[in-house]
């Protein structure tokens, strides 16, 4: 009996939803706001420490379908990349921000930039491998958003009937 992870964007939160079957179609409405949900990819744990914490809290909500047709636009243009050429490398990842909307970090930003200008990889991570380090790689919010980043989405902790 899955639980399912739905996204609203207007209310900016993360619901769950207790399913008595395997629903994969039924997108259920914002119990706040009645507006329609986006199915979130869920993560289940990860390590932090030495102890499980629920997952998904510090990562951007996902548009699953615009992810999956990236991952099979992506993986279709890694077999033609030529690893000894930074330039390719960055031609992918800025692939990968446009397909999915997503937008980089600043720190990820100035790296790509140096990578598309043909700089030692090597020499990059050198540089700002601290910088990068701590902040986060992908930012709610294409290129041009307004506002750029939007907060954490609040996860809603009740389990709603799907």
């Amino acid at each position: 009996m899955p639980i399912y992870e739905f996204y609203c964007e207007p209310c900016n939160t993360v619901f769950s939803f207790f399913s008595r079957g395997v629903n994969t179609a039924k997108i259920p409405g914002c119990p706040r706001c009645r507006r329609p949900l986006k199915r979130q990819m869920s993560i289940f744990a990860k390590g932090s420490r030495g102890k499980e914490e629920p997952a998904g809290d510090d990562m951007p909500p996902i548009d699953e379908a615009k992810m999956e047709k990236a991952m099979a636009m992506l993986a279709g243009e890694a077999e033609k990349i030529n690893e000894d050429d930074p330039r390719h490398a960055a031609q992918l990842m800025r692939k990968l921000t446009d397909a999915t909307g997503l937008s980089l970090g600043s720190g990820m930003e100035e790296a790509l930039s140096r990578l598309e200008k043909g700089e030692d990889p090597d020499k990059i991570e050198a540089e700002m491998g601290d910088l990068l380090a701590g902040e986060e790689p992908f930012l709610v919010g294409g290129k041009g958003k307004k506002g750029g980043r939007r907060p954490k989405p609040l996860v809603d902790e009740t389990l709603y009937d799907l």
